[in-house]
């Protein structure tokens, strides 16, 4: 008989073709609905029903070993992944993510007992929680969770809230319904006979867990017992080790500082022999003791620091000055701040101030005394080097300053041998105190010459520097800035400069006395000047005024835009000053419209700034306008003047 003849074996043969193919159970239907439409008894009817019934038993027999074989897959990944080596914390992370994802489930959390409070806590928890968090208490007695504990195994309940089968708490009734929970299981946690803690899984829809999810729960469970059993051993011997380790540096501590505390006095020794100055050794020093590291005279003024000063009180810094020189010994003030004097015999040459960053031990505090002998050996050999070198030094600049039997050459030579470089730029400052002791200006003034490698002298009554820098007007506030505090009453000064050479020295000194002359005419008595700053009048009072490089600062640009762009904003800048500020005269006597005079007036303004039209900047411009003016007719006129004198020729 052929397969035409007998449709129900059709039939069968195409059921058992699906399931060899794992096809899905709608095309179960497909192949009995063919069969049915060829006819057949009511025994034909049945056998197919019955051929369907068992089909679809096979499908779903597959389906749950399917699910079995990925349910175990995941139990092998998640144990592969617990061995490795997690701290406790990082290992809890792990387990939660893991058991929730294992029966794609909602949440999961872990809960460890206390026997001290007779209850559990929550220390880690996955999914969206806002309820069940870390440090959440779970009470003593109900849930499914103390119930778990109590049978040493596996319990779980489809529909918390409805479940009759186990004693309820209030207080989980009340987080399991803020939470919208239905399914619950708790799988305890193991370690030898005792449960030490719990291992939860929920779902936000009813479920009923599967034989096979309960085991693989059980399983997982089994396997965090372990993993957190290790890392505990691990995390108490990682601590065992660092005890150990601590022991070991402790042991050794006492002989590593004798022996870092005797190489950094050779070191700061060794910076003072080689002749280094005092920041070098507060450098050194600051990061030898781990800290900023402040040098102050007597005076509390500082000398030298490793880096930026923290803020100090200076009422509460003298009050703890007072004691450490009282003590001869650090002295801590209440800010935290450390002060240790350096002394030579009875003499208390300065005043170490010490910001640490980290708390002080008694070994900061015995090489802080050691950095305070060796800050006073340097400044004892610095004072004895000054009292010889200072005479040297005023000498060579008295000599820079007048008639020389030495040649420019060998006055260079001779500063550079006292650490002054003439080829570099300095600028000459002179000083007038207007009160206090002239021989206290004049011992700030050896010591400001010494710190910034200059020269000074003093002349008539005036403190006169040479100090390296190419901005007088700036050295000239330093000067003022700082005498002043020493002397307690202004300080008139002048500068002039940069120069490069010893022959520029004089002139740069006459300069900076004419701008001190200057403020003095204009009641400027504690003011400061250069010529710069005072503009044409420093132009003026200038030896050989510069009347180029004036107005090229002061009209350049638009000298230069005229030249390029063959424009009339000169001639236009003539007429609008002398039709007074007018714009609508200067366009009557450029015979130009008003408007082309004010779009004039607006490129200036690009040109040479916003603030032109300010008095003090007005006036320099109409000065710099009547020398351009005056130069060019000089040129003309010695242009003209050989033409006029040919024709006798």
């Amino acid at each position: 008989m052929s397969s035409d003849d007998d449709p129900v074996r059709d039939a069968l043969f195409g059921l058992l073709e699906l399931l060899a193919t794992e096809a899905p159970p709608d095309r179960f239907d497909d192949v009995l609905r063919t069969a049915r439409s060829a006819g057949g008894d009511d025994g034909s009817a049945v056998l197919l029903d019955r051929a369907r019934s068992l089909a679809l038993d096979i499908h779903s027999l597959f389906a749950r070993r399917h699910q079995r074989e990925a349910g175990l897959a995941a139990l092998v990944d998640t144990a592969r992944e617990l061995t490795l080596p997690y701290d406790l914390d990082a290992l809890l992370k792990v387990i939660t993510r893991r058991a929730r994802l294992l029966l794609n489930l909602d949440m999961s959390w872990i809960s460890f007992y206390d026997p001290a409070d007779d209850c559990s806590y929550v220390r880690a928890a996955d999914g969206h929680a806002s309820a069940i968090t870390v440090g959440f208490r779970i009470p003593a007695a109900g849930g499914v969770g103390n119930r778990s504990r109590s049978l040493s195994a596996p319990f779980w309940s489809p529909n918390y809230l409805q479940d009759e089968r186990f004693t309820h708490s209030a207080a989980i009734d009340g987080v399991v319904r803020a939470e919208g929970l239905q399914a619950l299981m708790s799988v305890p946690l193991h370690d030898g006979n005792q449960v030490f803690g719990a291992l939860y899984v929920a779902d936000r829809d009813v479920r009923h867990f599967a034989p096979d999810e309960i085991t693989q729960m059980s399983s997982l469970g089994d396997l965090v017992s372990v993993a957190i059993k290790k890392a505990r051993l691990l995390a108490q011997a990682m601590n065992e080790i660092s005890e150990l380790e601590l022991d070991t540096s402790r042991a050794t501590d006492s002989s590593s500082a004798s022996r870092f505390l005797r190489d950094t006095q050779s070191r700061l020794t060794d910076l003072v022999l080689r002749g280094r100055d005092l920041r070098e050794l507060a450098v050194a020093a600051g990061d030898a003791l781990g800290g900023t590291l402040l040098i102050r005279d007597v005076a509390g003024r500082q000398l030298a620091a490793s880096g930026a000063a923290p803020a100090l009180d200076e009422g509460e810094l003298l009050k703890t000055v007072l004691d450490a020189h009282t003590e001869r010994a650090p002295i801590r003030s209440a800010a935290g701040l450390w002060c240790c004097p350096a002394t030579a015999g009875d003499e208390i040459l300065a005043t170490l101030v010490f910001a640490p960053h980290e708390p002080a031990t008694e070994h900061t505090l015995q090489l802080l005394r050691t950095v305070a002998q060796t800050t006073a050996v340097l400044l004892q050999v610095q004072r004895s080097a000054a009292a010889a070198e200072g005479h040297m030094r005023d000498q060579l600049f008295n000599e820079l300053l007048s008639t020389s039997q030495y040649t420019p050459e060998q006055l260079a030579e001779r500063a550079r041998r006292l650490a002054v470089d003439l080829t570099e730029p300095h600028v000459t400052v002179v000083a007038r105190p207007e009160g206090g002791a002239q021989g206290k200006a004049v011992v700030w003034a050896s010591s400001y010459a010494h710190r910034l490698s200059g020269l000074k002298t003093t002349d008539a009554g005036y403190i006169v520097l040479l100090l390296p820098g190419t901005d007088p007007g700036a050295r000239a506030r330093s000067v003022s800035h700082e005498l002043s505090s020493v002397l307690g009453h202004p300080v008139t000064v002048g500068a002039a400069g940069p120069i490069t050479d010893a022959v520029s020295i004089l002139h740069t000194y006459q300069e900076a006395r004419r701008c001190l002359d200057a403020l003095t005419a204009l009641g400027g008595t504690g003011a400061t000047a250069s010529p710069d700053e005072l503009g044409f009048l420093g132009m003026l009072l200038s030896e050989r005024p510069d009347t180029a490089a004036f107005i090229g600062s002061t009209i350049g640009p638009v000298l230069d835009y005229d030249t390029q762009q063959c424009t009339e904003l000169v001639r236009t800048l003539e007429a609008y000053f002398a039709a007074g500020n007018s714009p609508t005269r200067a366009a009557e006597s450029l015979h130009v419209h008003p408007n082309t005079v004010s779009r004039r007036l607006e490129r200036i303004t690009d040109l040479l700034g916003a603030g032109w039209q300010e008095p003090v900047r007005a006036l320099e411009v109409q000065l710099a306008l009547r020398l351009q003016r005056a130069r060019h007719t000089l040129r003309r006129a010695g242009t003209a003047a050989p033409q006029a004198d040919a024709p006798v020729a």
